[in-house]
């Protein structure tokens, strides 16, 4: 069941300067609130960050501020990290003069090493089934 649903600011660091400050698309899944009959996760709680259209030259993605992002969600929501799946989501693509090209949507899971509260050294990996599949049916 969808939790959240909305866009999502981060900080980033450098005060007034603002730097690796940025905006996404937010949302938050709890699989353990729904189904009666499925069975329980590990990480129950799924965060799911998408790239919005950049409104400045300086917007930062998702990619290069998942850090941030990981633990201003757990903060923010009190999420506990250990429960969290964080992934990243882009949506399909298509291009060209008649849209004969196509780069297919992807679902990205990300890995954090937690210190002090704090996702550092994200390890970006595609997200197999059945998770890949409950997410998707879920976003659909």
């Amino acid at each position: 069941m969808i939790i959240y649903d909305d866009i999502y600011t981060w900080e980033g660091y450098g005060g007034k300067l603002r730097l690796t400050s940025g905006r996404c698309r937010l949302r938050i899944i709890d699989l353990n609130k729904g189904d009666a009959k499925s069975p329980a996760h590990l990480r129950p709680i799924v965060v799911i960050i998408s790239d919005l259209p950049r409104e400045n030259f300086d917007d930062m993605s998702i990619r290069s501020c998942a850090g941030h992002i990981a633990t201003g969600v757990s903060r923010d929501f009190n999420i506990d990290p250990n429960r969290m799946l964080f992934v990243g989501y882009t949506p399909e693509t298509v291009y060209g003069v008649r849209g004969e090209n196509r780069i297919p949507e992807k679902f990205d899971a990300v890995d954090f090493q937690w210190r002090e509260n704090k996702a550092l050294f994200p390890k970006w990996r595609t997200l197999k089934p059945p998770i890949h599949d409950i997410i998707k049916e879920l976003l659909s």
